[in-house]
């Protein structure tokens, strides 16, 4: 999978977001979801790194219906550089904001992959965790 790499060095903080309804965005705010952690240093480092090292998958069809997100943001948490849809089961991940160029917008991921199944593993951890 491909990030964009500028905002990836420049991220902080990631926040992930738990969603449960199909995506929507609001006029002035983030997509629907619920912030189900904070991760920042070595855990949003690991995170970032697992989701660049997704292999290309192939798409399967269930008409997008993403469970996971993660919002990158600089230190100064202003705003999202870029936030990350995972649906593991059409492998398909949407990537939104101002630093993400219109070629990464949709792309397809293999979840069954190592780096899947451990991205996949982080984000369930966080369901049992305290909300941020």
């Amino acid at each position: 999978m491909q990030l964009p790499a500028e905002a990836v060095s420049a991220t902080a903080l990631i926040e992930v977001v738990r969603l449960t309804a199909p995506p929507r965005r609001s006029p002035s705010g983030p997509f629907t979801g619920d912030p189900v952690a904070l991760w920042a240093g070595a855990e949003a480092r690991t995170a970032l790194s697992l989701a660049a090292s997704l292999p290309d998958g192939v798409r399967h069809r269930c008409g997008f219906h993403p469970g996971w997100a993660m919002r990158a943001y600089e230190d100064h948490l202003a705003f999202a550089l870029f936030e990350a849809q995972f649906c593991f089961r059409c492998h398909e991940v949407r990537l939104h904001g101002p630093a993400v160029p219109p070629r990464l917008t949709h792309q397809l991921f293999a979840p069954e992959s190592p780096a899947g199944r451990a991205l996949l593993a982080l984000f369930r951890a966080t369901a049992s965790a305290p909300a941020p």
